[in-house]
């Protein structure tokens, strides 16, 4: 196969169009051209009133050895390389009659689903333990929390089948490096469950949440005919440690698991699971995140300053934007997770708390455009906020968390409403007291006050800074009416359960920190990558060569 990258198209080109733009690009007749796919498709927006569409495409021709001489010399027709998944070994059918202890999976988020079901396909029979719910009583949890105020601790927007990225955009892009192509395998599964085959093509790729739904039930479904066993409701309490190897779990129901494979796939919000390894010594640092509130304006603002005259354009959908600026208190504000045409959800998992995030179905056609505007954190702002002298703990950026979450709590009125003020009253330090055009989504309320006090007190000068600066990037960004909703706090894991080269944790053999709650990943795609390499890892270290040099498995690479 040929790829030819930045082949060009006007956006209102015809379907029928792309293949007659590879055969001119090639120099070949339409015949030689024997089929093509699309690996990508994108645009560029820089000149608003001339958007073209910017495609990838592989191609298979006749005589593809003389088209590559052809183009040697042009970087933008190469052979195309090998995006196929291989695993890294397969247990033999027979492996578990031996009563040989399954690997466990801790959490059941994109990260573990991914752990889980690499495991499931070579063989190795994994034990998922979810302290959630399944996925369809936990969305009725959550909507427990946005329509009534009643807030399940173990089942919610950040606990139970799904992870966090259940209630998101359900963004599949990411800037890690993939020199294996592992994103490639991440996507093909969610098409396998059911998303739409265009994922596999389009720049910025999302499903949205209520599609988000069948495909984790149908992937939980591939990993239990595979052989995994997938377990709701089973928190972790403890786990055991012997000689520096991991020997198996404790849950809260008392039952013991012996297991000397544990992938933690714990999500960031796993506080009190943070608290147990932490007790028990396994090694984890404190790392940076970030923190601030959720801001919306109306989506067809966002469209005009980002499409001009092609706003509304079928082809391009609703618009988003990403911004950055670095204000003269030395700290960075950016936006983080927008969500174009979503909504802001409630996302606390403790009692008395508030915090947001947000979230957009696969048609992204709510009134409102939302993102974070968030401000970066480092664990030396962990130490000035903390009362007790001494280095850093590791966990005192959960510390840090919750205490602005339990005031945002208290600016809301103590009812899960969040604090709110519009974006000019926020600027000019005063409270707001009425919403203009912008409406907030977020339920159950928001409850307009002053915020100056939600947030430390550099995090609100930046972003009183930040938002007439990226006024100059999209006009109407800085409008009186737009709305600041408290407070996000939940961007990534305050910490990191730091592993080596072979991915199991620093002092603790056995046991595999994974994903965004170990510090490893940050959204869907990335988390899913983890996820996959992980497993591979403790598919190696099961599979690997006896003592004796007679190996356990197939195919071990």
């Amino acid at each position: 196969m040929l790829r030819i990258t930045e082949l060009r198209l006007p956006l209102d080109h015809a379907e029928e169009a792309l293949r007659p733009a590879i055969v001119r690009r090639l120099g070949l007749a339409d015949a030689e051209l024997k089929r093509f796919t699309v690996f990508k498709r994108s645009y560029d927006a820089r000149k608003r009133h001339a958007m073209v569409f910017i495609y990838t495409v592989d191609c298979e021709v006749h005589d593809e050895v003389r088209v590559l001489q052809k183009f040697a010399d042009d970087r933008h027709v190469n052979a195309a390389p090998d995006t196929n998944y291989r695993f890294v070994g397969h247990a033999p059918a027979d492996f578990y009659a031996a009563q040989r202890p399954r690997p466990l999976v801790v959490g059941f988020g994109p990260c573990g689903i991914f752990a889980a079901l690499i495991l499931a396909q070579m063989g190795l029979r994994p034990i998922v333990l979810e302290r959630g719910k399944a996925v369809r009583e936990r969305t009725q949890d959550t909507w427990g929390l946005w329509r009534r105020r009643v807030l399940d601790p173990e089942s919610n927007v950040q606990f139970g089948e799904g992870g966090a990225g259940t209630f998101s955009d359900g963004k599949l892009w990411s800037q890690i490096s993939d020199p294996r192509h592992l994103t490639r395998k991440v996507l093909n599964e969610f098409v396998k469950a059911g998303a739409p085959e265009e994922i596999l093509f389009v720049a910025k790729p999302h499903i949205g949440t209520f599609r988000l739904v069948s495909m984790v039930e149908k992937m939980r479904a591939d990993i239990e005919a595979l052989g995994g066993e997938i377990r709701f409701s089973q928190r972790v309490v403890d786990v055991h440690v012997e000689d520096g190897h991991i020997r198996g779990v404790t849950l809260a129901s008392g039952e013991e698991i012996r297991a000397d494979h544990v992938v933690l796939a714990l999500g960031h919000s796993a506080r009190d699971t943070f608290e147990v390894l932490h007790r028990r010594g396994v090694f984890m640092e404190a790392k940076p995140f970030s923190i601030g509130f959720r801001i919306e304006h109306p989506q067809s603002l966002i469209d005009q300053a980002r499409f001009g005259p092609n706003a509304g354009h079928p082809r391009l959908g609703a618009a988003d934007y990403k911004l950055v600026h670095h204000a003269g208190n030395g700290r960075a504000v950016y936006s983080f997770c927008m969500c174009p045409g979503g909504t802001v959800v409630a996302a606390t998992s403790e009692p008395n708390r508030v915090v947001t995030n947000g979230m957009s179905q696969y048609s992204r056609n709510e009134r409102n455009a939302n993102a974070g505007i968030v401000v970066g954190i480092s664990p030396a702002d962990y130490a000035l906020d903390r009362s007790a002298a001494g280095p850093v703990n590791p966990l005192d950026g959960i510390v840090f968390q919750r205490r602005w979450e339990s005031r945002a709590f208290e600016l809301g009125g103590g009812s899960y409403d969040a604090p709110g003020q519009l974006v000019g009253d926020f600027i000019a330090g005063r409270a707001s007291t009425e919403f203009g055009s912008v409406l907030p989504s977020y339920k159950p309320g928001v409850h307009l006050t002053d915020l100056a006090t939600s947030l430390p007190a550099d995090a609100i000068a930046a972003i009183r800074e930040a938002l007439p600066a990226f006024e100059r990037q999209i006009k109407g960004f800085a409008m009186h009416d737009a709305v600041l909703t408290g407070v996000e706090t939940r961007t990534s894991s305050p910490l990191r359960i730091t592993r080596g080269k072979d991915y199991q944790s620093l002092n603790v053999k056995g046991l595999y920190p994974a994903g965004e709650g170990a510090g490893y990943a940050g959204g869907i795609m990335s988390a899913g990558v983890d996820g996959i390499e992980v497993a591979e890892a403790v598919g190696r270290s099961i599979l690997s060569p006896s003592p004796s040099g007679r190996g356990l498995g197939r195919g071990l690479g």
